[in-house]
């Protein structure tokens, strides 16, 4: 009979695996996916358009909160792990609620949930949420175009939405992330490429996502989200590291795995990180791949000359990357770097002003601070974020979130936004990516 197997995922990385190794494989029975991590991705139906002929009424979505009972009321024989930037502590937890319920507890081995290209691939991974996954892949894209080649970037999956609607999704214009309906979230990891003039593509089914963007690229860049490993082969697997949170490359999950698959570790941030995490990263990163070569960068925080007097002196609110300071628990993020820079009097505190659904978002992840995380997952969190940008008392917001807050929201005092670009230390970088040319194209 054929094993009855429960998906336990985040709308992403799941829905993948089940793509790859399930849809149409009749030695298993996917009875059921659950969700969590991501607010309002659960009580869906995974569609029909989807889930293949197997599965003729689509496949249930639950909240991961029901897994122990679902497993004993569905018989489920196996539960795989499917998500991303878990401590090893929780992975095991979910492992004991497994085995306590009655079932197996499965983790994938990437390289059976990797679509092989007929064209060359970069990717880009990470050991943690906001170790600089973004910025790499825009300098990796601006430095191919500089060298007369055009890549096509594929974004990791966020498909938060109508699941039939999001199948393929091709981003060339700030219009698309309108027509797509996109998160915050999604704006965040799509906005950057594509005002650089860069082609992204996402959704659900990245077979089909891959072909369509093998026809109009000369290299696919990969750009992976938390801190998952690629969906598709690379020929060059770059994997990041965050000195700020030494030790972490060690104990994340899927992290670590990202890390041994490397070729190149990528050593980012050191410009804010103290001598001894860049010291203990690096030695880390050896101890478990000794073969990748180990490059370093820095992560330099900039905004624009004329607002520089919009900040000096005055008092601000700080806008982050909302995984970043969430699920991927940094202490602080660039925002928080920019108002240190240009010299601002004081850091309003995001907490006190809180509302609604973004005063729950402080509730959930305590390590939360004085800055305010940029969820936006549904109407109602982007006006609880635009309520509490406009409670806030302050001068001026800086926004390190890199989409543009202004398009989003209407506030009541100036938004600055923050960039911040990857600058690679010496040439080691840049030679890395011109043996690549050579040998691919």
């Amino acid at each position: 009979m054929a094993k009855r197997i429960l998906i336990i995922g985040a709308a992403g990385r799941d829905f993948h695996n089940f793509n790859m190794l399930f849809r149409d494989n009749t030695a298993y029975n996917i009875v059921a996916f659950t969700a969590a991590q991501i607010p309002y991705i659960s009580n869906r139906i995974y569609p029909k358009e989807l889930s293949g002929k197997n599965y003729p009424k689509g496949i249930k979505i639950y909240d991961e909160s029901e897994l122990a009972n679902l497993i004993k009321k569905l018989s489920v024989d196996a539960c795989i792990m499917s998500y991303s930037d878990l401590s090893y502590l929780d992975v095991m937890k979910k492992s004991s609620i497994v085995n306590s319920a009655g079932a197996d507890f499965w983790l994938l081995a990437p390289e059976k949930t990797m679509l092989k290209s007929e064209k060359p691939v970069i990717a880009v991974s990470a050991v943690r949420t906001g170790s600089g996954k973004t910025q790499t892949t825009k300098y990796i894209s601006l430095f191919l175009r500089k060298h007369g080649v055009n890549p096509v970037i594929i974004r990791h999956p966020m498909p938060y939405g109508v699941l039939k609607n999001q199948i393929i999704e091709r981003f060339a214009t700030l219009k698309d992330l309108d027509k797509y309906k996109t998160t915050i979230e999604e704006r965040e990891d799509y906005e950057p490429h594509i005002r650089n003039g860069f082609v992204v593509y996402a959704g659900v089914d990245y077979s089909k996502i891959l072909r369509k963007a093998e026809k109009e690229a000369d290299v696919i860049i990969f750009d992976g989200g938390n801190n998952d490993t690629p969906f598709v082969k690379p020929n060059l697997q770059i994997t990041i590291a965050d000195p700020l949170r030494s030790g972490n490359e060690l104990t994340y999950y899927p992290g670590e795995t990202a890390a041994r698959l490397a070729d190149v570790l990528l050593v980012n941030k050191i410009n804010s990180a103290k001598e001894a995490q860049i010291k203990e990263v690096t030695s880390n990163l050896k101890s478990i791949n000794n073969t990748a070569k180990i490059v370093y960068a820095k992560s330099i925080v900039k905004i624009d000359k004329e607002n520089e007097k919009l900040i000096k002196r005055k008092r601000v609110l700080v806008v982050e990357d909302g995984p970043s300071i969430t699920h991927g628990s940094m202490k602080f993020g660039a925002g928080t770097v920019a108002a240190k820079k240009y010299g601002a009097r004081e850091l309003v505190d995001a907490k006190k002003y809180a509302v609604g659904e973004i005063k729950k978002m402080f509730e959930k992840y305590p390590i939360l601070d004085k800055e305010l995380p940029a969820v936006g997952y549904s109407e109602k969190q982007i006006k609880d974020l635009e309520y509490t940008i406009n409670k806030a008392p302050c001068d001026a917001v800086l926004s390190a979130t890199p989409t543009d807050l202004n398009q989003l929201v209407d506030a009541n005092k100036p938004i600055v936004q923050v960039y911040y670009d990857l600058s690679p230390v010496g040439n080691a970088f840049d030679n890395i990516l011109k043996e690549f040319l050579q040998k691919y194209l």
